[in-house]
């Protein structure tokens, strides 16, 4: 069995939450599995993160605190690393750089599960930074998946929702709001629908004509996956 090193997102109970989602899915794969999970709480100042989330701004501040963290999971036995947030992942070949041991790509393991599922027309909700650095939009067109991304409006109160999730703020009506956001997809003729911030599966969306799956349990299961591998 092997050990995992994850390195703790854009908000603490994201990490919380995958973590438990490791566990859980090991025990359910296999009862005597107890899996080795090593934990990285990134000691980031609060406004960078702000920054980050809410402007898309000073992300490069980001980099050195990712890096430091991926080189101490190393030192502390993890076999590889994973990072359960979508935005960060536009570092994730300075991380892989930084290391040598492997690491996880969220991203990659949606496209992996899209198309394995046959879907060829997405909907992408995330924060921002994610849509700017265009990560899922390269990777889809790069694997002939077709995507749909919410308007400049409609970006703008992800935005909002994400932050208020992240400083433990969220409420009904941000739940309601991203339904919404989610509902305007059926006219765009998308095959499901992908929360590429792994912050948004606390707001446990659901739609009665599209299908919903969360990056954060697809990366989960892969790496559930390759703890258990020989």
């Amino acid at each position: 069995m092997k050990t995992v090193g994850i390195i703790g997102g854009l908000g603490p109970e994201t990490t919380s939450e995958f973590y438990l989602d490791i566990v859980f899915t090991c025990q359910k794969k296999d009862k005597s599995a107890r899996p080795a999970i090593i934990i990285s709480s990134v000691p980031m100042p609060y406004q960078i993160e702000e920054d980050a989330i809410a402007n898309n701004s000073g992300m490069q501040r980001i980099l050195p605190f990712l890096t430091e963290e991926a080189k101490r999971l190393e030192k502390a036995g993890a076999d590889f690393i994973v990072m359960p947030c979508n935005s960060l992942h536009v570092f994730i070949e300075n991380i892989k750089e930084s290391v040598s041991i492997p690491v996880l790509s969220i991203i990659e393991e949606t496209v992996k599960f899209l198309k394995n599922n046959n879907f060829n027309r997405v909907g992408i909700v995330s924060t921002s930074a994610t849509i700017k650095n265009k990560l899922y939009e390269t990777a889809f067109a790069e694997n002939n998946i077709g995507y749909e991304t919410p308007d400049d409006f409609q970006q703008a109160k992800m935005g909002k929702y994400i932050l208020n999730l992240v400083t433990g703020q969220q409420n009904n009506k941000d739940r309601e709001g991203l339904i919404q956001i989610i509902g305007e997809f059926k006219n765009k003729n998308v095959d499901c629908v992908v929360l590429a911030c792994t912050d948004l599966q606390l707001l446990i969306p659901q739609h009665p004509n599209l299908k919903i799956f969360d990056t954060m349990k697809i990366l989960s299961e892969a790496t559930v996956k390759q703890i258990l591998s020989a």
